[in-house]
Order: structure tokens, then sequence, then C-alpha cells
């Protein structure tokens, strides 16, 4: 695990080593453990390396190959190399490493982009060939780690993260108001595009090409992979369905294990954290578990269940685990904001300071940490979502039910008028166009309620999930943490891919039945209705931790911000958005926002996703604007 960073003069003037420094040294927190840069003429490609596997200098990065031809710059873990490493022995490659980085810059030389097929696992990589003067770049399937690249004038960059290329003298920073437009209506970005004008994140399974043979060298995008959630043909039987999954899920946890470092695992009290923790333990006597809880003195509602620690402690127990814990308040919100802007470089999906102090626990005493990370999104966790759009006349009207679902922090209406000061220069987005655009390969023979629940699986992968993803690789390597998620072995998401919809969700038959005739307003009927994700998951887990855990009702990891913005940090709300001058108001129209806010501290309406994303979005304009 690693940060990668590199510069290309498309002028072919030479790349300066004090600018590639300055690119490496901008992202030291994801490799303390050592640098290493690669120049030749108007190609530099630096590396700061986190040792996991093989510690020895061997490892070291950039890594070029025994033929000199090729220089790789790669960051993740590939956890199927030693068998990669076996097959490429037989075609005669020689290793001189036992690290996985030498196993992937083998397999690229030998088979070319179509080694990415066959890596199992997480990574961003850069592979420069001297000899055919051409630049890969690649992101593994489900983009657990970024890449960010950006062209402007007559230079070409990329790195781990956008700061690596922020360094790079005389890189103007402008706040991409296309991309804010596509945050507010989201709370997340489908596209392409970052808060920084001109730079991109390369899409998860794809790989990308740059030829400076060419006279004018374009970046060249080609998807790889693609996420594939369909009906299978055939009746289910549950249960060879049940042994089938038992066994993937623990091969893929076991597969996952390795490493010359301490390992431990994220222990939240649910069943997905649960379930990885219980069969690593077998492997690690006295794993190491880390929880965060929640100060709830001041919270009320469906906030009083939003601590699980007593949960995760009895699980500890149970596992026999060494078990560290740490409760947040919301003084731990406010302090953290400056240094999780800058580590997190854009706000994606929800409040992420809980995941920010998580890590910071886990570093404290492990280099590696297992998450449950994708379990909810390729086993319907959140079937109340799925169900809003389970029954359409057409694709049209099942696009327009979800969209209308997924504007998570305002309506469109509210929007135009919070966009007012910048409406010209987001005129031309069509956010319905761009959330439509997420299906473009997947809108034909569409038959019964399984497909469209299934889109909406597919949706989730690519963009909550997404954005999930870009959320703790950045807040655990701000800690020099890897994490790793089992959830996302290949042989595991084929599986779950192809697994009935009726093995998932128990209640399609009645949710289908509700729609079509409860009056709308019936919402306590619908949400009871809706609460059975993750059956065979359930069921099947029910073999490795106790079942009052695995029929619990899904608990996601938020802190209780309803109550404390409108208390314990009511004047740090106050005092952030409630300023005329806040940067903010720079792109937002003030007395619209501020009455948003506002609806919120008094208790008329919980904004406090939208808050979030203000307070986010002003500490994004003092850090990098």
């Amino acid at each position: 695990m690693c940060g990668i960073a590199g510069l290309i003069q498309l002028d072919g003037s030479p790349v300066s080593p004090a600018i590639l420094q300055r690119m490496t040294d901008a992202v030291r927190h994801r490799g303390p453990d050592g640098e290493g840069h690669w120049i030749e003429g108007n190609v530099g490609i630096g590396h700061r390396r986190l040792a996991i596997i093989d510690l020895s200098p061997a490892g070291h990065q950039p890594m070029v190959s025994a033929d000199h031809r090729y220089v790789l710059t790669y960051n993740g873990e590939i956890y199927n190399f030693r068998e990669l490493q076996a097959e490429l022995q037989a075609k005669g490659y020689w290793f001189r490493s036992k690290c996985d980085s030498e196993v992937v810059l083998n397999a690229l030389a030998e088979w070319g982009p179509k080694a990415l097929d066959r890596f199992n696992g997480m990574f961003a990589l850069v592979l420069w060939d001297r000899k055919e003067k051409k630049l890969l770049l690649a992101r593994d399937r489900y983009g657990i780690k970024p890449l960010y690249t950006c062209r402007w004038g007559g230079s070409f960059a990329f790195g781990s993260e956008q700061k690596a290329i922020t360094a790079i003298p005389g890189f103007e920073t402008r706040m991409d108001r296309k991309a804010l437009l596509e945050y507010f209506t989201f709370q997340n970005i489908f596209t392409d595009r970052t808060l920084i004008e001109g730079m991109e994140l390369l899409p998860a399974g794809h790989y990308a090409t740059l030829d400076l043979s060419e006279p004018s060298p374009e970046l060249k995008r080609v998807q790889y992979w693609d996420f594939d959630f369909r009906q299978p043909t055939g009746k289910a039987d549950v249960r060879e369905y049940r042994e089938e999954l038992d066994r993937l899920f623990q091969q893929a946890v076991s597969r996952q294990l390795i490493t010359d470092v301490e390992l431990g695992s994220y222990l939240s009290g649910g069943m997905d954290s649960g379930s990885i923790t219980a069969i690593a333990a077998k492997s690690f006597p006295y794993l190491k578990t880390f929880t965060c809880g929640f100060d709830l003195s001041s919270a009320s509602g469906i906030e009083l269940a939003f601590d699980e620690r007593s949960k995760a402690e009895a699980m500890s127990y149970h596992f026999k685990t060494e078990h560290y814990e740490m409760v947040l308040k919301a003084g731990d919100m406010e302090r953290s904001m400056p240094t999780l802007a800058w580590h997190l470089e854009e706000p994606r999906v929800g409040q992420s300071y809980p995941n920010f102090y998580a890590a910071k626990l886990a570093s404290k005493f492990v280099k590696v940490v297992l998450s449950g990370a994708g379990g909810d999104e390729l086993f319907g966790g959140y079937p109340w979502r799925y169900y809003r759009a389970v029954l359409n006349h057409s694709f049209d009207d099942y696009v327009e039910k979800y969209y209308q679902f997924w504007q998570r922090l305002v309506d469109d209406q509210r929007l135009k008028r919070m966009f007012a000061p910048i409406a010209s220069d987001v005129a031309d987005v069509d956010t319905r166009a761009i959330f439509r655009g997420v299906f473009r390969h997947h809108q034909e023979g569409l038959e019964g309620p399984e497909d469209y629940i299934n889109h909406s699986l597919y949706f989730e992968a690519k963009t909550f999930l997404h954005g999930l993803l870009v959320v703790e690789d950045k807040l655990s390597m701000a800690h020099s943490l890897e994490s790793r998620v089992p959830f996302l072995d290949n042989d595991l998401v084929d599986f779950a891919m192809a697994c009935p919809v009726e093995l998932k969700l128990n209640n399609l038959s009645e949710v289908m039945r509700l729609n079509e005739n409860e009056p709308g307003d019936k919402q306590a009927k619908f949400f009871k209705k809706t609460r059975d994700g993750k059956q065979i998951l359930r069921d099947v887990m029910a073999r490795h931790i106790p079942e009052d855990v695995t029929r619990a009702e899904k608990q996601g990891f938020s802190a209780p911000d309803e109550s404390w913005f409108k208390g314990e940090s009511i004047d740090f709300v106050r005092r952030t958005l409630l300023n005329r001058n806040a940067k903010v108001y720079d792109f937002l129209d003030h007395d619209e926002t501020v009455g948003l806010v506002g609806e919120h501290l008094s208790g008329e309406r919980n904004h406090r996703l939208a808050i979030w994303s203000l307070l986010s979005i002003e500490e994004w304009c003092n850090q990098y604007q």
C-alpha cells in the first residue's frame, strides 16, 4: 500500500527532480517507509512506500523490469500474486523479491492490459513502456484505490491523491462549479469530475493509455470490467447457494490475511465486520479489533441506537479479540474538520469523520485493518431504497423514481435557488442525465421487479459503494493504515452478482402488493416490510456469529449529528454557516442557504446531511482555494 505520483512534460522538456519530490512529499502519509523517484527526460515517476509484504529493499519502487523496458509505480495489494508468480515463473520470469509489486510488473510485461483481469485485489498503477513510449494507467475493478489525472498546458500529471498534482508549482486550484452542483444533488460525484477544475478521477474498472510517440498524445480510456447483477436462468437451490457463499466468504477473508506486519479488524457490532472478525480470529489468536462509539447524552429518537459499542464488546468477548474502542463527542467533529478536509480532498456520501477517528485508533496498533465495506451493496443491505422503485411502467419511470430518492440533500427546486449566484456556470449541467448515464450499459431487457432490483444494486455499487471506497482509502491512508475489504474478492463478487434477488430480499412480493394497493402516506407499514435485506448472507453468517447479530436491523455507522448540530455544535454551525463572509457564499445564495440551516436549528426539518455538506465545502474552500 503506497502513494504514487508522476509528471510527463508533453512538450519534451525535462522533468524537474525538485518538482517530482514535491509531488511525492505531498502524499508522504501514504508511504512513510520509503520513497523513490525515476526520471528519464520528460518522464518522471514517483513513489511513497508503506511496506506490508516483503519489508526488504527488494520491494522498492519505482520498480524496473529485468530487461529495463518497463517502469512501475503501484499502490495496492494483489492477493493471488503467488499463483500468478508461479505461472510467470513457468514462462521463464525470475523474481528477486517476495512482494506482489514485482508480480504485477512482470504480469503487465507478459500480458499487457489483459493482466488486469487476472488481478484479485485492489490497485492503482502506472506503467511506463520505455520502448514504445507509452504510459498505462489502471485502477482496480471496484475503485478501492483512487488514481487522479490532470492535463494542463504542456504537462500531464497523475497521483494517488489530488494534492500530489496541486503541489506542482504554478498549478491553479479553481472550484469546478459543475462538480459542486453534482455533489449537492447526490452528496456524491457520479462522473469523473472532482471539485478541482481539470482534475479527473480515473473510473473504476478502467485503464487508460497515453502514447507519447504520437504527435498530439491524448489519454484514451478503456473499460475492462463492470458490475453485472443478473437473475440466473435456472431455479435456485438455496442450500447450494448457502454452501457456496460460506466457502467463498471464508476463502475471501483468508486470502486477505496475507501480511508481514500486524493485522487487525474493525468491529462495529454489525454482521459484516463481525463475520470478517470471526474468520480472521481463527488465524490470529487475540486479533486486535477496533470500534468507535458516540456520546449519546444529548441524542434522541433513532439516534439512541447509534452507539454499537456494547454489541462490539460482546462479539469481542465471543471471539477473544484484543479490543480497543473510542467514544466520539460533538467537539471531535469540530476539531477534525481542517485535517479531515485536507486528507479527504472532497466530501462524498455522508459524514465521514467517524471513519477518520476509527482509522486513527486502529493505526496506533496495526498497519493493516479489515473492513466490512461492500457487504450491503452486494447482498441488498438497503432494501427500503430498492423497493421505492420496484414497480415501474418503463425504464424512464424507474430512473425518475430513483433519481428523486437519490437527491440526498435538497430537492431540485431548492437547489436551483441555492445555486442562483452561479446559475450561468452550471446551466448546461443535466443532473438527471448524469444519473441516467450510470446505467448506460444496463437499460435493456427489464422484464420484472427482480430486474429493477438488480439495476438498483448496480447503481449503488457504481456510485454509493465507490464513494465509500474513496473515503475509506483517503481516511485510512491519512494514518498510514492499509484498509482491506474482503467482500470485494473477485470470486465472492461474481457469486453475489449472480445470486437470485429472492435469496437477498424475502418480502419482494409483499412490497409489490403494498406499492400497488397502499396509500403513499402509510410509511410505517412500508418501512416495516422493507427491512429484509441480505437474507442469504444472514443465514450463512449465523454459522459464524451470534444469531441476534445476524437478525438485527441494518444500522449504519453514523453519529448523532441531527442532535449535535442543533445542540452542542450549534455555535460551530452558526459561526461557520451564518457568517455572510463564509467562502461557500461565493457559490451559493446566502439567504436560501441560511434558511435551510435555520430549519434544522429550529427543529422544523432534519437537514443534517446538508449541513455536513455545507460545513465540508466551507472547509474545502479554506484548504484548497
